[in-house]
Formats: C-alpha cells, sequence, structure tokens
C-alpha cells in the first residue's frame, strides 16, 4: 500500500479497490453520521479492509476527507457547453441542484461544510474542491465574454460562485426543496447580474 499524501497518488489494482471502497465507506458514513463521530476503524470496517491499511493510508479523519473532497471533484461532471451563457449556466445550476438534491450527497455536503467551520484542514480541502469545480466551470464565463454576453472585465468565477450560491443557502438553512425550477432562477438570476456588470473586477 502506498504511502503518500492522499490524493498524490493514482494507483491501479488493488490499491485502487481498497481506496475506492474506503472512500465510498467514509462518505456513507459522514452523510450518517457527521464529521464529528467518524472513526477510521468503523470505516475499516464498513470497506472490509483491514484498519491498519486505512491508518497507514491516511493516519487521520482529517486527510480521510481531504481524500474524499479530492476524489469528489475528480468524478464530477465536466462542464457542458451550450453555446450561451445562460445555457451553460442552467446546465452548471442543474449539476449542483442534482447533487445537493441527492439523499447521500446532500448529507455529505452538509456534514463536510459544518466540520470545516471547526476543522482547519476540512475547511482546506473543502476550499480546493470548489477552486477545482469554479475553475472547471469558469471558461464558459470567459468564452460569453469572448461572444459579446457579458462586458469585458467580469470575473468568471465570481459568476460562477454567484450560480452555486442560493442553492447551497437553500440546503443549508431551510426545508424547501432543491429543484430544477430553482437551479434555473439562480442562473437567470446569475446571467441578468453579469450583464449589468456586477461581477466586472
Amino acid at each position: 500500500m502506498d504511502e503518500a499524501n492522499p490524493g498524490t497518488v493514482r494507483p491501479g489494482g488493488r490499491t485502487a479497490r481498497v481506496r475506492a471502497a474506503v472512500l465510498r465507506a467514509a462518505g456513507d458514513a459522514l452523510a450518517e453520521q457527521g464529521f464529528a463521530h467518524l472513526d477510521l476503524a468503523d470505516i475499516a470496517r464498513r470497506a472490509d479492509v483491514g484498519k491498519t491499511t486505512v491508518y497507514r493510508r491516511w493516519g487521520t479523519v482529517t486527510s480521510l476527507v481531504a481524500d474524499l473532497l479530492v476524489d469528489m471533484a475528480e468524478q464530477s461532471l465536466p462542464r457542458t457547453e451550450t453555446g450561451s451563457l445562460l445555457g451553460d449556466l442552467k446546465a452548471n445550476a442543474r449539476l449542483v441542484q442534482r447533487t445537493l438534491a441527492d439523499p447521500r450527497q446532500g448529507k455529505l455536503f452538509k456534514a463536510v461544510i459544518a466540520a470545516a467551520t471547526c476543522d482547519t484542514g476540512t475547511a482546506d480541502a473543502l476550499h480546493r474542491f470548489y477552486a477545482i469545480r469554479i475553475a472547471e466551470w469558469a471558461p464558459c464565463v470567459r468564452q460569453a465574454i469572448d461572444r459579446g454576453e457579458a462586458p469585458e472585465g467580469t470575473d468568471p468565477h465570481d459568476v460562477i460562485r454567484a450560480v452555486s450560491a442560493p442553492l447551497y443557502y437553500r440546503l443549508l438553512t431551510t426545508a424547501d426543496p432543491l429543484d430544477e425550477a430553482t437551479a434555473d432562477r439562480a442562473a437567470e438570476a446569475a446571467v441578468a447580474a453579469t450583464r449589468a456588470g456586477a461581477y466586472r473586477r
């Protein structure tokens, strides 16, 4: 088993299967119990792998959650290009909406966000996760600028953040459903604000 830092190697074979099983078990435990109750021994049992393997590979719960977020970022669907800013941002919003509305994924994100408020390692991992996802979608805003759909000087990263922010707010602060109509409104609002120059540097 490799002992490199989590997320720095992409092994194949048995090592990859063990990593996938452990990360799946960690995600399940996180969704079910929250960060405070995560236990490496319990995760090893859930994954049906040796406890020493989990401790040697990850060492701490924080390192395991960080690797889980790396894996989630890598597994997330790539950017959709529709040819228009509104179409691209709706695709982004609906991807976020489907993720957060999923019973397992929604609980998992709530747990990670809660943990990030009091654990700096988890916060750093969460910041890296969102940096990867925002960087994936930022080119659609740059293309919109080139097409004349958005003002010169628009910050692509701010636009992408504006799309997902209302969806996370609803997830964390209300019991209202997260549906496609909500996602579409978030995208439409972000486009209107973008065209009005709200996200110019």
